[in-house]
């Protein structure tokens, strides 16, 4: 029977972390830098591999641009279906079991993909095998981001529990900078054509051999001590997790929705669109310079979810959020009105790190969701709110902002801060959200508040 002591959220109590708490921090985080890796690497080679071999010439750039993200977005319209479906086990049968589960999901398609027939040899069945490749990532990374997210609620005490999930979310997000590191090496490695010719294919071979690592590394992972006591007092919730998320928590999905709204177009828009389609497209920043920015923003942005998450333990929420998603405001209004053609390489690093650093204020999304609902249910009301949000504004960001940085717009002559003004905009969304008690109480604290 567990004895670890639970606190009314469904974390363990307050005390030291210990050698069994950083290991678990750190194989996890490990693990899940090798499969977001997997997911996003399709995203840095757009410009590269996706449009000059995957789709047809006979397209205008902008139909191929569309096209293309229209791939990557897929991705996350089928996040969902993923999510629910692990969710539901993860609460009924234990969180480590999908947690591992989702890696060896995502390990497949990647490793696949590096062996793509391109259009040039299966025609229209090229871009759809992608396609499909990409929809199956999809869901396992949607199964994987909540599922990592609770895991380590779960795990760390209660006192460090922002930092946990903070660096947990930089473990993730390190797999957009060791996507950035493999292309600038193979960029540095080979030359244009044999990229085009064969080189392409190392990055996915590889991430389908990282993926097989991290299944290996999570054999040492345990079952968090939460969901072994709830199995122990025959806790666990015995109708369908999705039914209750929906009926009683319709709240809870509110709040983690808004806050999805605001990760999901830093992410996508700050760091996988602004480096090619913003630095290299539109203000014609070399291939080698783009990739390095865009790795130096990752790195910065890596170092800040751990530095939100430890805030969020000392000032809490409230005040980290106005901290970090204020910052994210001003600095990317700052960055995307400092872009030139012209700049210096060492201004767009700064300026671009700079950002980078307050995108980390992504970290506190899985802080907030994690705590909104009831342990019982927790993985599915975290899964089905994150996946679902996430489908639809991913959905329509890439397009968004496309159409936001296009001359002769809704800005007029301002359309160079398109992308700025949209991060700026979901910055304040997330500010606003922060405001709502089950944001910075959780969901045992404001049930308890509302009795009294």
């Amino acid at each position: 029977m567990s004895t670890v002591e639970i606190t009314n959220q469904g974390q363990p109590n307050a005390r030291p972390l210990n050698r069994k708490d950083l290991k678990t921090l750190l194989l996890s985080s490990l693990g899940g830098t090798l499969e977001f890796y997997d997911f996003v690497i399709y995203a840095l080679y757009i410009d590269t591999i996706v449009k000059p071999l995957f789709m047809p010439d006979t397209l205008s750039p902008l139909a191929k641009d569309l096209f293309a993200w229209g791939i990557f977005a897929a991705g996350y319209l089928i996040r969902p279906v993923g999510g629910i479906i692990m969710a539901h086990f993860g609460d009924k049968n234990g969180r480590k079991r999908m947690f591992t589960l989702s890696v060896a999901m995502m390990a497949l398609p990647t490793f696949l993909i590096g062996f793509l027939p391109t259009y040039e040899v299966l025609g229209i069945l090229s871009p759809l095998l992608l396609l499909l490749m990409r929809m199956l990532q999809g869901a396992a990374i949607g199964g994987e981001m909540p599922g990592a997210w609770v895991f380590i609620a779960e795990h760390t005490p209660k006192q460090r529990y922002g930092f946990g999930i903070g660096m947990l979310t930089s473990g993730i997000t390190g797999g957009i900078m060791l996507g950035f590191l493999i292309t600038i090496m193979i960029s540095s490695a080979f030359s244009r054509q044999e990229i085009l010719d064969f080189a392409w294919r190392i990055p996915f071979i590889l991430g389908g051999l990282f993926g097989v690592l991290s299944v290996y590394l999570r054999r040492f992972l345990s079952e968090t001590p939460v969901f072994k006591a709830l199995a122990s007092r025959k806790a666990l919730e015995k109708s369908i997790p999705l039914v209750i998320v929906f009926k009683q928590h319709k709240y809870a999905c509110s709040v983690v929705a808004m806050f999805t709204w605001a990760l999901s177009t830093v992410i996508m828009v700050g760091i996988l669109i602004t480096p090619s389609t913003i630095l290299g497209h539109l203000y014609h920043i070399e291939d080698i310079n783009w990739r390095i920015a865009g790795c130096i923003a990752a790195l910065t942005l890596t170092i800040g979810c751990v530095l939100f998450g430890w805030l969020e333990d000392k000032i809490k929420t409230r005040k980290t959020v106005l901290l970090a998603w204020g910052g994210l405001a001003i600095t990317s209004l700052y960055f995307y009105q400092s872009l030139s053609a012209q700049m210096s390489l060492t201004s767009l690093y700064v300026n671009y790190g700079l950002m980078g650093l307050f995108i980390g204020a992504v970290a506190l999304t899985p802080i907030v969701g994690a705590r909104a609902f009831p342990t019982e249910i927790r993985f599915s009301g975290l899964s089905t709110a994150y996946n679902l949000s996430y489908a639809f504004f991913s959905f329509i960001t890439p397009p968004l902002t496309i159409y936001l940085i296009t001359p002769n717009h809704i800005l007029g002559d301002h359309y160079y801060l398109g992308a700025g003004v949209y991060i700026a905009f979901v910055s304040i969304i997330a500010i606003i959200t922060s405001l709502f008690p089950l944001a910075y109480c959780g969901w045992r604290e404001r049930t308890t508040q509302s009795a009294a």
